[in-house]
């Protein structure tokens, strides 16, 4: 589990600058009815008759079938033609001809798990002590201690991204008194849920030397000795720290980092992210603002926290697909909780104990919690979105989603987030009810080895994620990165998918569930696309249907499958327009 799936985080005094006193105003503006429907792609492209742009000379991937095409037409926006045959016409003398010179293209990826705000902001003010950086807690624990040496005693000193799995061990209170005792440290684990801090950071934040359970939910931890060890369990609990150690974000730093930051993401593929579960519903004015100045498309999902505040935004439109703010490149889709927590850190909630121990984790809320959430969201107007890594979370998920909404939900696809433990049983139930899967292959890809050796053991391990089950079944699955969790990017995790690596240790896991190149794409574009409500815009190339496309310089079909993370992302564009190059 992440702490960017949960509502501690948006809920808290750290955001409390967001908070916008014209969003009334600006929600008036919706009332437009032709407005709305222009922006939801419910209105057909009208007829060119010449094209502004025309792209050809390349393969052309629309992912409505496996072939490509070798040229399509863009006017206004939008795609007007497909194949040179019916191009030709439209080529007129200020049209602009991209010649691909035998590159490849597709349709824009699309992360459809990807918290966008808070992934601009952690890269512009935590400094990461990463793994990509700092191969081992050595390496880590050296970057804070050199962070210390340069921050004003008294300060607090922060860092991000540590990873207990790939940086070999926790870290404790112990090793961060030893850096210092005069700054109040505090260190966020890159799964989000957990944190560390130094004796003088407890102090500071008022947590009594007595605490196990905190008051909103989480721990803290204590050592063989009886003492608090540093470890902070729990999104409320990681939000306490973060509400003291960190000033409030101002629209202002968001509307600075947040274009800076979609520059990034366009740059490694993607045209178009979804934030689930993270946004605020006074954050829509100022995003749907910066949409139109960012290089990606912005789709969001509330916390189901949020179900009455939510109502404000159902007249943009049906609850079947995004319902999109007028003049803007940003839409709503669902409402998100997280029903457990993560298998890293072996909280995650299963029905069979981890490896070497007695423990199964455990559920957030009780499951009449999780259908009270579900009620509320379908009340509200919303499909839901439910995080669950463990095969027991899946469980009371896709009960929840069963009980409120039936099956094959006429209110929209409910999706569920992550779903690492699926037990076949499981992914039966969901082809039969008509519910949604998103995965998230960098976990495999990151934590194959930890999972076979110390977590799971090597059944469950190869069976977790299993796509090719899913292809044979029908069922159609995306893909996503949960950044920051994981680093952001399409292709790594289309490489994932394909070779079912581990990097760590270079093992096959579960190489009977790997996937072809078009099963992988096809999960972060068209089924992408249709598990946040814009499969009518986005997704496939086809007439009528946003000109969004990411160029490559090499073909991922045709280049070694241990090639493809590496491709270059030669262009993206949005909308007609070119976002990168």
């Amino acid at each position: 589990m992440c702490l960017w799936c949960s509502s501690a985080l948006p809920s808290s005094s750290l955001f409390a600058g967001l908070s916008a006193p014209n969003r009334r105003d600006f929600l008036g503006a919706v009332a437009a009815g032709a407005v709305m429907l222009d922006l939801a792609g419910a209105r057909p492209a009208e007829a060119a008759t010449t094209a502004d742009t025309v792209f050809r000379n390349g393969k052309l991937y629309p992912m409505t079938s496996p072939t490509s095409v070798d040229a399509i037409a863009v006017s206004g926006g939008k795609i007007v033609a497909i194949g040179s045959a019916d191009v030709s016409g439209l080529v007129g003398p200020a049209t602009k001809i991209v010649d691909l010179q035998g590159r490849t293209a597709f349709p824009g990826f699309i992360d459809p798990h990807h918290h966008t705000v808070l992934s601009a902001l952690i890269r512009a003010y935590l400094p990461s002590i990463g793994y990509e950086q700092f191969k081992t807690r050595a390496d880590a624990l050296a970057q804070i201690k050199a962070i210390a040496a340069k921050t004003p005693a008294g300060k607090w000193v922060l860092a991000s991204n540590y990873d207990n799995i790939l940086q070999n061990g926790n870290l404790t209170m112990a090793d961060l008194d030893a850096i210092s005792t005069q700054h109040p440290i505090f260190v966020w684990y890159v799964n989000g849920n957990n944190g560390v801090a130094n004796s003088t950071a407890f102090t500071v934040v008022k947590i009594p030397a007595n605490a196990t359970d905190l008051p909103g939910g989480g721990n803290v931890e204590r050592g063989p000795d009886g003492k608090l060890n540093g470890m902070i369990n729990g999104t409320p609990a990681v939000a306490k720290f973060i509400e003291v150690a960190m000033p409030p974000i101002t629209p202002a730093m968001v509307a600075e980092q947040l274009p800076v930051y979609a520059k990034a993401i366009a740059a490694v593929g993607n045209t178009t992210l979804h934030e689930p579960g993270t946004i605020m519903p006074t954050w829509v004015p100022l995003l749907a603002k910066l949409s139109n100045t960012t290089a990606v498309r912005m789709s969001a999902s509330f916390n189901a926290n949020e179900a009455a505040a939510s109502k404000s935004f159902v007249n943009l439109g049906p609850s079947t697909k995004a319902r999109h703010l007028p003049n803007s490149r940003f839409s709503l889709y669902g409402m998100k909780i997280w029903v457990d927590g993560s298998p890293q850190l072996e909280t995650a909630a299963v029905t069979i104990p981890y490896l070497r121990s007695d423990n199964k984790g455990k559920l957030n809320y009780t499951v009449a919690q999780i259908t009270q959430f579900c009620e509320a969201a379908k009340a509200a107007g919303w499909p839901m979105l439910i995080h669950c890594h463990g095969d027991e979370g899946i469980e009371v998920a896709i009960d929840a989603m069963e009980k409120v909404y039936g099956a094959n939900s006429p209110m929209g696809l409910n999706v569920l987030q992550h779903a690492d433990i699926i037990r076949e049983d499981q992914l039966v139930r969901i082809q039969k009810l008509g519910i949604g899967v998103t995965f998230l292959p960098n976990f495999f890809a990151y934590y194959g080895q930890a999972y076979r050796e110390d977590i799971f053991g090597p059944q469950r391990t190869d069976f977790i994620q299993p796509m090719a089950t899913c292809v044979k079944m029908g069922i159609p699955f995306s893909m996503h990165t949960d950044s920051p969790a994981t680093p952001p990017g399409p292709l790594p995790i289309v490489q994932a998918a394909v070779t079912r690596r581990c990097v760590v240790d270079d093992s096959i896991i579960g190489g009977d569930q790997a996937i072809g190149v078009h099963d992988a794409i096809m999960a972060i574009t068209a089924n992408a696309a249709r598990h946040i409500g814009l499969e009518d815009t986005i997704g496939t190339l086809e007439v009528g249907k946003e000109a969004d496309l990411t160029i490559l310089e090499s073909d991922p079909h045709t280049v070694a499958s241990d090639k493809i993370a590496g491709i270059k992302v030669s262009e993206t564009w949005v909308g007609g327009q070119q976002e990168y190059s």
